[in-house]
């Protein structure tokens, strides 16, 4: 017998006599025998209607690896596994398995409800028998028979809550893997920088005509390039928490922080031909911060502008105090904010045009601001470049 034609040796009325109760020979010489009616999608259904659908049956056998339909082809009815395996699968050339079927099961219900094209791709597992009931003559059943629409309705909400569960698993582990990649990735950059400053540090250092106060420079600048690398661990770790950081802080004369800050990045952005400077002076207050942290915002910030301006540039720093705030402006001679990316540009992960950014930092900028109870924006300017401000309360 050749795949894909019926059973010659039993008539047609036979066929459906046997098949009302479940009777099949599979092979002329081997008489094995399988139940049709303990099928999922024909359970409860009356002697009469099991009749009626044994009566449109055609059965049709598959070797392994062969196609039962393909993916677009006119969906022209359902297929019940009689005997053997399929595999249902989706996409073009790398496809994913959606499930295996085996006996008792059926698939191709689709066509039955909506006459589209195959949604999937079917193909035979291992030899399999499949018996095949026309999409034209189940739906006149169906008029007829309520039990059977309600059995094929019900059984499809169940294969498609399974589909989707499936689905999801493999969506959630993918975005688990992309998330944990993309951490990696903020985490390798990041720390790029520090490392680099530590091992200049240590290389002058260690030179053998290095003086003490060249080696206590290069000791101060590896320990303050450590710390920065362990509040630098302690922030991703906080984020990636998904709950609020505790905060502590401390009254800190604003205008020492800012003197020390700059003092203290501004050689590892001139190595970037990257200027820093401040058009104007902090006013003379004391604001609740925690330094380690807000020092954060300031190295994310002048990073960002620094990310846009790979062959140089300038940043420009701008204090102003306002009745209850202080509000601090970066300002960079970039080519401003592109507008793809300027409505989510405090999203997690969102980036643009940075081969090696992955946008976590601005994500932890607002979180820290969002600490000390104040606001940050970004805009760009009028006459080019980026500006992101900063507002910080002033203790009453």
């Amino acid at each position: 017998m050749l795949p894909g034609q019926p059973f010659t040796s039993v008539s047609k009325s036979s066929q459906a006599h046997n098949a009302l109760y479940g009777w099949f020979f599979l092979n002329q010489n081997a008489p094995r025998m399988v139940s049709l009616n303990g099928t999922k999608l024909f359970i409860g259904l009356s002697s009469d209607e099991f009749h009626t659908i044994a009566s449109l049956a055609r059965y049709q056998n598959y070797q392994p690896g062969q196609t039962v339909f393909k993916e677009g082809d006119p969906g022209d009815g359902v297929y019940v596994v009689i005997e053997g395996k399929v595999e249902v699968a989706v996409g073009e050339g790398h496809q994913r398995v959606l499930t295996n079927l085996g006996e008792g099961e059926y698939f191709g219900e689709m066509a039955v409800l909506d006459g589209d094209p195959r949604s999937a791709t079917v193909t035979a597992v291992d030899s399999s028998q499949l018996c095949f009931i026309p999409r034209v003559s189940l739906l006149a059943v169906l008029d007829q028979s309520p039990r059977l629409a309600m059995s094929l309705i019900r059984m499809f909400s169940l294969r498609m809550r399974e589909f989707n569960r499936h689905y999801l698993d493999e969506v959630i582990q993918s975005e688990k893997l992309t998330v944990i990649g993309r951490f990696a990735r903020s985490i390798v950059h990041d720390i790029k920088n520090p490392l680099a400053i530590i091992a200049l540090a240590a290389e002058f250092g260690t030179e053998e005509t290095a003086n003490k106060e060249i080696r206590q420079t290069a000791r101060t600048r590896i320990r303050k390039q450590v710390d920065r690398l362990s509040n630098m661990i302690d922030e991703l770790l906080e984020f990636t928490k998904g709950s609020k950081t505790s905060v502590v802080l401390a009254l800190t004369d604003y205008p020492t922080f800012i003197a020390q800050l700059i003092e203290e990045i501004q050689p590892e952005f001139a190595q970037k031909s990257v200027t820093i400077s401040c058009e104007s002076h902090p006013p003379a207050v004391r604001l609740l911060i925690d330094p380690h942290r807000l020092s954060r915002v300031f190295y994310n910030l002048a990073q960002n502008s620094a990310d846009a301006m790979p062959g140089g540039g300038a940043i420009r720093l701008r204090f102003r105090r306002e009745e209850r705030e202080i509000i601090t402006e970066f300002e960079d001679s970039g080519p401003g904010i592109n507008p793809q990316i300027a409505a989510r540009l405090f999203e997690p992960f969102a980036t643009y045009g940075k081969p090696h950014g992955t946008g976590l930092g601005l994500s932890i900028c607002q979180r820290i601001i969002d600490d000390h109870q104040g606001r940050i924006h970004a805009q760009n300017a009028t006459g080019g470049g980026a500006v992101f401000w900063f507002s910080l309360p002033v203790p009453v």
